[in-house]
């Protein structure tokens, strides 16, 4: 499988939008959906396997688990069953995949309104250390 050359976006979600902007992106979206979480999902900077996702912003039913969105996102994907994929809340860690999308949303949410998560293979935990050193890179 040859490795990927760019990503879908040159600059992370935040630095293309104000904070300003998200929070009154979010306040919006909670007013029109208040049982979706807004999700907001970006490749690893450092990824080379897994494929860029054809958009950023997800509105994920509350009441759904990790397990059953991270299927979603890698039917999205269209990965190989022997392709591992992780969701990273935060850049940060892992969250358990028994938890509702609004449990990892209450816990987790940014200051902004969204929830962010960064996806990898596995490849990158060899490559870059623990979940740990990631978050302080």
């Amino acid at each position: 499988m040859a490795p990927f050359e760019k990503a879908q976006h040159p600059k992370p979600f935040k630095q293309r939008k104000s904070f300003a902007t998200r929070k009154q992106e979010v306040a919006g979206i909670r007013s029109k959906f208040p049982t979706k979480v807004p999700v907001i999902i970006e490749r690893y900077h450092r990824e080379k396997y897994l494929p860029p996702l054809d958009k950023t912003k997800f509105l994920v039913p509350q009441e759904l688990t990790m397990t059953q969105f991270v299927t979603i996102i890698r039917n999205r994907m269209t990965l190989m069953p022997s392709q591992a994929f992780y969701l990273l809340i935060n850049n940060a860690g892992i969250a358990s995949m028994s938890l509702t999308m609004a449990q990892v949303y209450k816990d987790h949410k940014d200051e902004d309104g969204f929830l962010y998560m960064t996806y990898a293979s596995q490849e990158m935990f060899g490559h870059c250390g623990s979940v740990y050193q990631l978050s302080r890179r």
